[in-house]
């Protein structure tokens, strides 16, 4: 028994032994696995460390470029009602308040408007807010004044409002913010709605996690997420959106790094600055920064409490909570925030019900200021190119600050979609919404550009016919063949007798030309050359043409700016050459501005981020016309609007101002244009169909009328520049009247040149030393005469100061002009 008992307990002990080297073979195991697991996990831990330090490293986010219009001045006898600063100051946000007590305030009372200017960091220097009043009367600022104790001023810029941004063809966009320069209900707001433990938690939270997992559980699939506004963060800056257990364990292990590394105030700072609030177009909306302009056109620190907690509510689900798409759902969930907000005692009583009646109060895409005028920033882009990198501008958040007039800019918006309307309704044959249209707007000075507008459709991103649409131009050309002919003053002057009789071109191709007036009817072979552009006579037009040589005309056309290459065939004369909206602009402000050329611009500066100036445009201007002759040809044009085919515009206009521009019309009516001018605006419109199709419209029954209502509504001053130093003005009779023989005292009948008596007549300005032999003056008070019957109106050459007589000996005649000699009686 003995012996048995100590076998078995041999074999016990053996068992024990082989059991216990078991368990301490898999203990083993285990801890090597462990420490291996450990390892990896510290190696995968090390590796996303690095990822979260290289992204909150320098600069954490890529920041498109941002776009900014020209800011409104205000100042003591500037032409601006009440209304239309009233009504910008809306656009750009500002609140109606008593005594304008904040920033980005205003009061208006009866004929006096506050205003509390935000501060803005121009290119030329940071402007603190300022509190100014105004007074207004007849539609002008009639005085002001500081009233915020600080230094006076006479002068002050609203902040430039921004326009767009340009960013690459996908990606975000966002407004960079401090922390310190938010709402304080904003951060707390989002404390107490997303994550009521961030300020004590590492990163995650167990609790929530827990929470989550049951409810993952229960539904038998992921439906919650439990994260916290660090794992939020993570998500949105290093994570894909895919709901998977091992997205989950890698975005709390990112979280927790980045509350290792990083303050709490740094992370809801970057929270703030990344959060996803919407989608605009291929473009999306990150940070509160620019959602605030998204949605209420207005800065992050002036939001209310009811807009903080909507933009606060939408975190939860920009797309399912969108105010513009989803408004019962998004007032739901923000009173619902609000509730949270009064629960935490941030939001009094009375203030939380006065948030919860509150509308939602989302701007209108036409008023929202993150991407305003898309046709606008297309032409910015286009001339930033070459100048800065396409990662300069789409990542860098330079601030482009830009020559855009909001104000004109919205004006020529509307013009071309209600005159289209109108145009097509008046026209039968036209079907509604077939036709389009461009418009550039320019200012005479500088050559900027203040509104740009590529299609009827404006404010949406698109085909930029502004700039692209190049069609023939037809009789828009005329000035730049008739401005040649005035250079030349020994062969050609405004009453030059010109042939309109029936012209036929053999081509180098064996082709012929045949051009004929629109009219289908020859005017004879005397017609003056300043009646032949009023009227647009294409047979004299391309007989001038011709007899300068084609080469001539097209070399003056590249002079003003056009950049193209034009075949030299006769029908360059008739406008057959192929340019865009803006290409005319250019030519037209060029002669405008008295034969000087400068680049039209859409920029005036650019700065970093931090608002360091990079590069300012500086204007550079060459003359590349005479004086003289652009006076003529602006003179002639004047007639043109005046009595021409441009004379309808003064349905529209001011019957007081002098406006000078040329229409257009090209081969079975496909195309219908107008360029024109007033002393400080310079307008080009085109209207046609897209498919070149048929328009059934000419220049003054299309584009003029478009024409004439930008013009209106572009603050226009009439052209009333005085004549160079070397125009002689001569009083004349101009009573010609085309296949109707007669002789009105406008040339010496041969008597020794004894004045005329001629009450009706103009004066008609020459290059000095060049007036045609045989002329005769009238003898009038010509300017007086002038005023009485127009007012000022244009009739007569503006500027003109001097006494008729001083210009013009009758008993001295210059004798120039031997070709015309022959041909002066045949006129009349």
């Amino acid at each position: 028994m003995a012996a048995r008992k100590k076998s078995r307990s041999r074999r016990s002990d053996g068992s024990k032994r082989v059991g216990s080297g078991i368990i301490r073979g898999i203990l083993a195991s285990l801890f090597m696995l462990g420490c291996v697991g450990l390892a990896g996990i510290c190696i995968y831990a090390a590796y996303l460390n690095g990822i979260v330090e290289k992204k909150f490293a320098g600069t954490h986010w890529k920041l498109p470029a941002k776009v900014y219009a020209s800011p409104m001045k205000l100042y003591a006898g500037k032409h601006q009602s009440l209304a239309s600063v009233v009504n910008q100051l809306k656009r750009q946000g500002y609140r109606s308040a008593d005594n304008a007590k904040h920033p980005g305030s205003f009061d208006k009372q009866s004929k006096q408007l506050t205003v509390n200017v935000r501060g803005f960091d121009f290119p030329d220097g940071k402007r603190p807010p300022r509190k100014v009043q105004l007074t207004f009367d007849s539609g002008a600022i009639q005085s002001f004044k500081t009233v915020d104790k600080k230094k006076s001023l006479s002068l002050i810029r609203l902040d430039a409002p921004i326009i767009g941004s340009i960013y690459p063809n996908k990606g975000a966009d966002r407004i960079l913010v401090k922390l310190s320069n938010v709402p304080p209900m904003l951060p707390a707001g989002l404390i107490t709605v997303e994550d009521k433990s961030f300020m004590t938690n590492i990163g995650v939270s167990i609790k929530g996690i827990l929470r989550a997992a049951w409810a993952d559980i229960k539904a038998g699939h992921i439906v919650e997420g439990g994260s916290t506004l660090s794992q939020q963060l993570v998500k949105n800056m290093f994570l894909t959106n895919r709901q998977t257990i091992s997205r989950k364990i890698k975005g709390a292990l990112m979280a927790i790094l980045l509350n290792v590394h990083h303050s709490k105030p740094e992370i809801l700072q970057a929270y703030i600055n990344e959060a996803y609030l919407g989608q605009d177009g291929n473009h999306s909306i990150r940070g509160f920064g620019l959602a605030s302009y998204y949605y209420f056109n207005t800065p992050l620190n002036e939001l209310d409490p009811a807009q903080i907690a909507l933009l606060v509510a939408m975190v939860k689900g920009p797309s399912y909570y969108s105010p513009r798409t989803h408004p019962k759902r998004a007032m739901q969930r923000r009173n619902l925030v609000l509730n949270k907000f009064h629960k935490a005692g941030f939001l009094k009583t009375s203030a939380w019900k006065h948030a919860k009646a509150s509308p939602l109060g989302v701007s209108t895409k036409e008023n929202r200021r993150t991407s305003s005028y898309p046709d606008f920033v297309d032409l910015v882009r286009q001339q930033l190119h070459g100048q800065y990198t396409q990662a300069q501008l789409t990542g860098q958040g330079l601030r482009i600050f830009t020559t855009l007039n909001p104000v004109i800019q919205r004006h020529a918006q509307s013009d071309v979609k209600t005159q289209l309307k109108a145009i097509a309704k008046h026209h039968h044959d036209i079907k509604a919404g077939s036709l389009q249209s461009a418009a550039v707007v320019t200012s005479v000075e500088g050559g900027r550009v203040l509104a740009l507008v590529g299609g009827r459709r404006s404010g949406y991103a698109g085909y930029n016919r502004a700039l692209n649409v190049h069609r023939t131009v037809g009789s828009v050309i005329k000035p730049v063949t008739y401005l040649t002919a005035m250079e030349h003053p020994s062969k050609y002057s405004v009453i030059t007798p010109l042939n309109d009789s029936p012209l036929k071109v053999k081509e180098k191709n064996g082709k012929v030309w045949k051009p004929h007036n629109y009219s289908r009817r020859s005017h004879g072979t005397a017609v003056p050359l300043y009646y032949a552009l009023e009227h647009s006579y294409n047979l004299a037009s391309s007989r001038l043409a011709l007899k300068l040589g084609i080469p001539k005309v097209i070399k003056t056309l590249r002079k003003l700016g056009f950049s193209g290459h034009p075949p030299a065939v006769p029908s360059v004369a008739l406008g057959a050459v192929n340019m865009s909206p803006f290409q005319v602009a250019q030519i037209y402000n060029t002669i405008a501005s008295g034969g000087y050329y400068k680049k039209l611009t859409a920029i005036k500066s650019v700065t970093d981020r931090q608002g360091k100036p990079l590069s300012a445009h500086s204007l550079q201007i060459k003359q590349v016309a005479g004086s003289g002759p652009v006076y003529l040809d602006t003179w002639m044009m004047q007639r043109v609007a005046r009595y021409g085919t441009g004379a309808s515009m003064y349905r529209v206009l001011p019957k007081t101002m002098r406006f000078a521009g040329k229409t257009g019309t090209t081969n079975k009516l496909r195309d219908s244009w107008f360029a024109g001018f007033s002393g400080n605006r310079v307008i080009s419109v085109w209207v046609g169909k897209d498919n070149n199709h048929i328009a059934h419209l000419t220049g003054a029954t299309g584009a003029l009328h478009i024409w004439s209502h930008i013009m209106s509504d572009s603050q226009p001053q009439g052209i009333v520049s005085a004549p160079p130093a070397n125009i002689q003005q001569i009083p004349l009779a101009m009573t010609f009247r085309p296949n109707k023989p007669n002789r009105p005292n406008l040339f010496s009948n041969g008597s020794g040149g004894t004045r005329n008596k001629c009450p009706s007549a103009t004066l008609v300005p020459f290059i000095r030393g060049y007036v045609p032999s045989g002329v005769s003056p009238c003898e009038t008070d010509i300017l007086a005469n002038d005023r009485q019957r127009h007012s000022g109106n244009g009739s007569a050459v503006p500027g003109a100061r001097s006494n008729p007589g001083s210009h013009h000996n009758s008993g001295s005649r210059e004798t120039h002009h031997g070709d015309n000699k022959s041909l002066l009686d045949r006129i009349f």
